[in-house]
């Protein structure tokens, strides 16, 4: 399956929300003992990695990986956090902005004049 180079960047922001989901069904399955959130996280993984890889034919794999695994743990601290599963300080949030500073970061360090992963190989 090949994705649109547009909408790599997409792709990759709803994988990321998707690795929220199962990190935090993960969580409220207690160990797969919950068949509801267990079967979330099973979906929601899936979903996520597929979504992960393909926004990789278009996005380097470093930075697509960081967004991924960084953009997921904020989410999840944050949806913790509201949920009232963990608390959040003054430090903790400026510890999460910082990583959505560096997430904006990589996002404009992504040139779209840099040809696709995918013709790298041809």
């Amino acid at each position: 399956m090949q994705l649109p180079r547009k909408l790599a960047w997409p792709v990759l922001l709803v994988s990321a929300v998707l690795e929220a989901v199962w990190a935090n069904a993960l969580s409220a399955s207690d160990s797969f003992r919950h068949p509801g959130p267990t079967t979330l996280f099973l979906i929601t993984v899936v979903l996520s990695t597929v979504g992960l890889g393909l926004a990789m034919k278009h996005i380097p794999t470093g930075t697509a990986y960081a967004v991924w695994t960084s953009l997921g743990a904020v989410l999840t601290v944050g949806y913790s956090t509201l949920a009232g599963h963990e608390d959040m300080s003054w430090l903790k949030a400026l510890l999460l902005a910082g990583i959505i500073g560096c997430v904006v970061g990589l996002k404009r360090m992504d040139s779209a004049a840099d040809p696709p992963r995918a013709e790298l190989a041809s």
